[in-house]
């Protein structure tokens, strides 16, 4: 075994090794993680079976004999029968099922050119499928979307628009988190997607601490089958095309924990403070707040059209003096914070908080 870092779960020939080089290597082993533990074998297993699997004649049935004898010997716990999972000696396939109501003649439905069950990357090169056609045909068979991306452009936009549409039309949940930062973001193309059916667009204006640049583009199927690009691209017709852009499609099947781990950090950015909703109505302070991003307002003409909003730790704040009167019936509350955190916007928030709640 060469020197240098694994992650290598210890067989009977590797302890051998450890054993008879003792003196002669410094050995970091540690026992195996609960939390991790079916995993981490889950992954071993694979590795053995896989390597036994290709030694086999590439004859399909000579495979599956070998397959149906492992599961044979599995004693599950489960509703499903051991022999419900043996798989069938044709060896087939199943990859889509469909009302005939919904289909017209035999076509076949739209699915994209890669694998929704394993991982694969995307780099634009030309043997390979655009990321625009991917994600068009993602859109075209998804049941819920969730876009992170930092740039909107109308360019980009208009190359998946007509797919996002009819997806929304036929009642897909659609959520998109963007920001105003650098003003790269169009205000064309975000009020284009808040007309949308079932859409909601949330936004971060506070560039300063909310830098966010991910791009990610997250599709759900109610078969399970859910997918996940995330790389380099935003939504530009260059970054979608033609551009030198790397996106690693990842699938819930083939790495669930990541996945898993993708979608509750996608929530964690809707349901936070610096994330603010978009309404058709908040058009004048989005174009205002790009535009400022990209330097063209002077400190001499600057319009006069802003809009204050308290940061996550001060509406936390407000959010516990609301549950001070609301629930426990206390109207008389103490702040205590720190010099230069904004004590006195807290105050005037509450204040315009509670009179909308009781106008005077």
């Amino acid at each position: 075994m060469k020197q240098g870092l694994y992650e290598l779960l210890v067989n009977e020939l590797v302890s051998q090794y450890l054993k008879k080089n003792e003196n002669e290597i410094i050995i970091d082993i540690e026992d195996i993680d609960k939390e991790e533990a079916a995993i981490i074998i889950a992954d071993y297993l694979h590795e053995v079976t896989l390597q036994k699997l290709l030694e086999l004649s590439p004859e399909v049935d000579e495979q599956i004999e070998f397959a149906n004898n492992l599961i044979e010997h599995l004693d599950l716990d489960t509703d499903i029968s051991t022999s419900d999972l043996m798989i069938t000696p044709q060896g087939r396939q199943l990859f889509s099922i469909h009302s005939k109501k919904n289909m017209i003649g035999t076509e076949k439905p739209i699915r994209p050119l890669s694998s929704v069950a394993c991982n694969s990357i995307i780099t634009g090169a030309r043997h390979e499928p655009s990321l625009e056609s991917e994600l068009n045909r993602e859109i075209a068979s998804a049941d819920r979307i969730d876009f992170l991306v930092s740039f909107i452009k109308w360019s980009g936009l208009r190359l998946l628009l007509d797919e996002l549409r009819e997806f929304t039309q036929r009642g897909g949940q659609l959520r998109i988190i963007t920001t105003s930062y650098m003003g790269a973001t169009d205000a064309r193309a975000v009020e284009e997607l808040s007309k949308l059916k079932n859409t909601t667009v949330m936004i971060s204006y506070d560039t300063k601490r909310t830098r966010l640049h991910a791009k990610s583009y997250i599709f759900y199927r109610d078969t399970g089958y859910d997918v996940a690009y995330i790389g380099s691209s935003n939504m530009s017709n260059a970054a979608l095309t033609k551009g030198f852009e790397w996106n690693v499609k990842i699938a819930e099947k083939d790495s669930p924990f990541v996945f898993k781990q993708m979608e509750a950090q996608f929530d964690s950015y809707w349901h936070s403070a610096d994330f603010q909703m978009y309404n058709s109505e908040d058009f004048e302070e989005l174009n205002f707040a790009l535009r400022e991003e990209r330097g063209e307002y002077s400190t001499e003409k600057m319009p006069a059209l802003f809009t204050i909003r308290p940061y996550a730790f001060q509406q936390q704040i407000l959010e516990a003096l609301e549950a001070e009167r609301e629930v426990h019936g206390n109207y008389r509350n103490l702040v205590v914070a720190a010099t230069g955190t904004g004590k006195t916007v807290i105050s005037a928030f509450d204040y315009k908080n509670y009179v909308k709640k009781h106008p005077l």
